[in-house]
């Protein structure tokens, strides 16, 4: 959600700071107010075309700041994302995220999950294919888990193991001419020639205690002799047991020394068993020397000939290299093996792409419906929508091409959305299905798994949505506005009263003349003063007692 805007040095706008609420946002103001370069800010803070065109003139650069309350990753509450472009006069641009620099190819990223803007100039998500397809299977719950209806998860997967499939005969025959088949053999052949074994990891510590076992023998007999002969420190330990018991009488704090003594008896005994344990393994004579270092010496040729550090990774190279050079060796075979899999696996996926082409064919009709009748209540009375599905080869997700069509006028042929229609007619049609989303989430609650549409961004902008329609449509516009606004924060520029009394929160972009400058400013407006604001759009500059008695009815039936 957008909860604060900031701009500095930007086009007209000198400085100037907006504070957004959950729920329906409208901003109004006279026509060349600056309401476009509010648009045009929160555009350029989400990634948009930068260009030193929009800096103020006399300012060195262009600022914009936007603070984003996000849920947090995993769930778990919400955080603040802040988002800082500047534009400079010589055209460059930079972007921040939370003080961290980045590309704007990221910035644009970022933009298209928290941001969807609907109007004139904007990148409307409504065109692009993926989300036609996605809001579509999400409205007939294909890809709700539990609700029965897997056909796109059971599509996928189909699709998916054919693509390992045909990835697999591509590598077998893009692999290994006769020079390589030679040089897999000559690997393998040395790498199972030197017998590799776990105990080879330890080669080189085996190495080392041989070639100064007798130093070792000598340190060790010491040591043991120290702590395990006849007088070793084990033994005047087991020797002051009686000094102890003597002394615990007259001193209990000598009890707990007894039992400490006893402790490290015990422990000096176990570390000499140790020693003398490790010394008699150790006694190897000059011919095992020899295989030793022998030994070490092919081991680490190969570690380095192969570039690994442990012997195991060598073990596990002979593995990869012998799986393959069986594979290479048998390829024919192997790809005709394939090729038999293959054309089950195409069967498979034909068959899931049919299941879900009816799938999608069942809602597509009734999706067509509900949105066609919300749009009827928007002031499209003769228009119709429909959903096309066509026919592609197999893809990502499926066997058809989802395609939305919109047919404005009556005996016109419907043609895709992206083609025919305004901005302004794919606003109005945005908002119709968020209002079907909003009816279908409703459903939703009732049937569990049901009518549950894809989580797309919380923040909808709806830039004169309602141009050129009369003041009851105007009623319409604000109210189905509204009632989107409980599941999304809506920013919506208006020039009709009677869809900007519906908003909660009411901005008034304003500009004036100081110091020979024009200025832009945006405040909020509410009691009297948004009475006057919604006169004014009502009757002009002059604000008669009769269109003020009007602002405050139209205010009073849109609560």
């Amino acid at each position: 959600m957008l909860k604060r805007l900031r701009v500095l040095n930007l086009a007209v706008v000198e400085s100037a700071e907006a504070e957004f609420c959950p729920g329906l946002n409208v901003i109004t103001g006279e026509t060349g107010a600056g309401k476009s370069v509010l648009m045009g800010a929160l555009g350029l803070v989400l990634g948009g075309r930068a260009d030193a065109s929009v800096v103020r003139d006399g300012a060195r650069e262009a600022e914009v700041e936007a603070d984003f309350e996000v849920e947090k990753k995993g769930g778990g509450g919400t955080e603040r994302v802040t988002i800082r472009r500047t534009v400079t006069r010589e055209g460059r641009s930079r972007a921040w995220v939370n003080d961290e620099s980045v590309s704007v190819a990221e910035l644009k990223g970022l933009g298209a999950k928290l941001v969807d803007i609907h109007g004139p100039t904007a990148n409307q998500r409504l065109m692009e294919e993926s989300f036609q397809r996605e809001t579509l299977d999400a409205f007939g719950g294909f890809q709700v888990s539990g609700s029965g209806l897997q056909v796109v998860e059971r599509y996928q997967s189909a699709f998916s193991e054919l693509t390992d499939l045909k990835s697999q005969v591509l590598s077998l025959m893009s692999s290994a001419g006769e020079d390589e088949l030679d040089m897999l053999r000559f690997q393998v052949g040395e790498l199972e020639e030197a017998g590799l074994t776990d105990d080879d990891e330890t080669i080189a510590e085996r190495h080392a205690a041989a070639a100064h076992v007798g130093e070792i023998v000598e340190n060790a007999n010491a040591i043991t002799e120290a702590l395990g002969g006849d007088r070793s420190a084990a033994e005047i330990l087991i020797g002051l047991q009686p000094c102890f018991r003597s002394l615990a009488k007259h001193l209990p704090a000598a009890a707990e020394w007894a039992t400490e003594a006893e402790d490290l008896t015990v422990r000096i005994q176990e570390l000499s068993r140790t020693v003398a344990d490790a010394a008699s393994k150790l006694d190897v004579g000059e011919e095992s020397l020899d295989e030793l270092d022998a030994r070490l010496t092919l081991v680490n040729r190969l570690l380095r000939k192969y570039h690994v550090s442990q012997v195991s990774s060598l073990m596990s190279l002979l593995a990869a290299k012998k799986a393959k050079l069986d594979a290479l060796e048998h390829r024919e075979e192997r790809v005709a093996e394939l090729e038999r899999k293959i054309a089950a696996a195409e069967k498979s996926v034909r068959a899931a792409g049919a299941e879900l082409t009816k799938a999608r064919k069942a809602v597509a009709e009734k999706m067509a419906k509900a949105v066609t009748k919300e749009l009827k209540d928007l002031g499209f009375l003769q228009a119709k929508f429909f959903v096309a599905l066509e026919p592609i080869e197999p893809a990502e997700h499926g066997l058809d091409r989802v395609v939305y069509m919109f047919a404005p006028n009556p005996g016109e042929a419907a043609r895709p959305l992206a083609a025919i229609a305004s901005s302004g007619e794919v606003a109005r049609v945005m908002l119709a299905m968020k209002c079907v989303e909003k009816v279908r989430r409703c459903e939703g609650e009732k049937v569990r798994g049901k009518g549950v549409l894809p989580s797309h961004p919380l923040t909808l902008v709806f830039d004169e949505i309602d141009a050129n329609i009369g003041g009851e449509v105007g009623k319409v516009v604000g109210e189905k506005m509204r009632t989107v606004a409980k599941g999304h924060q809506v920013i919506a520029i208006t020039h009709l009263p009677q869809s900007a009394v519906f908003g909660e929160r009411h901005l008034v972009v304003s500009k004036g003349v100081a110091d020979g400058r024009t200025k832009t400013e945006i405040s909020e407006v509410a009691g009297e003063d948004r009475v006057s604001e919604i006169a004014r759009m009502l009757g002009g500059e002059k604000l008669t007692s009769v269109v003020k008695r009007h602002a405050e009815e139209l205010l009073q039936l849109s609560r």
